[in-house]
């Protein structure tokens, strides 16, 4: 099985996020795309991060009855903070009979030499690149393909804690089952 991994912290998980993930298994040859909820991104502060397992259940909500899309808790139990390299490490020796494929977008790309040993990523791994706004990206390295004609959603996860903190209505930007899960939580308040 061909699975495209989607790392993030989906803090909280967004609209973006969805139909970001739901055009590349539709329009790639991934048979999955797994979410895989960080418990904690090496480059970001872990603060204002909702507990995990909330954030991997705001996704299983949604996704739940979507055949190929997963969310995945993988990273639960490894060393944190989280490297890709040593998830995909540990997917190849633990499901040996899948390719894994890397989803990130555009901004990641460009940024993916700040990564733990990212040229092994990029050596033995595709890396799918979705649009970004406002963000270039000039192909450097082998194995990547870039979407151009994906969507483009400029949410921020941040923007959404920020207005939910402030008390907006941002619901439109949080697909139906997970905002009823934050809501119902009182999360981000």
């Amino acid at each position: 099985m061909n699975i495209g991994l989607f790392f993030g912290s989906f803090n909280p998980f967004h609209i973006g996020h969805k139909a970001i993930a739901s055009y590349i298994a539709e329009y790639t040859s991934l048979d999955q795309v797994w979410f895989v909820v960080s418990p904690q991104n090496p480059l970001k502060s872990k603060s204002s991060l909702l507990d995990q397992y909330h954030r991997l259940q705001i996704i299983r909500a949604e996704i739940d009855d979507v055949d190929n899309l997963i969310a995945s808790d993988i990273e639960f139990s490894l060393p944190q903070p989280s490297y890709t390299i040593d998830t995909l490490a540990y997917l190849k020796e633990n499901f040996f009979e899948n390719q894994f494929s890397l989803i990130m977008g555009a901004d990641n790309i460009n940024s993916i030499h700040r990564w733990k040993n990212y040229l092994q990523i990029i050596n033995h791994h595709q890396i799918i690149v979705y649009p970004r706004p406002n963000i270039t990206y000039t192909p450097i390295y082998k194995n990547v393909t870039f979407l151009k004609d994906a969507p483009i959603i400029d949410v921020s996860s941040s923007f959404i804690r920020k207005s939910i903190k402030n008390k907006k209505a941002v619901s439109f930007l949080i697909p139906e089952k997970a905002w009823s899960y934050i809501d119902e939580m009182n999360f981000y308040k």
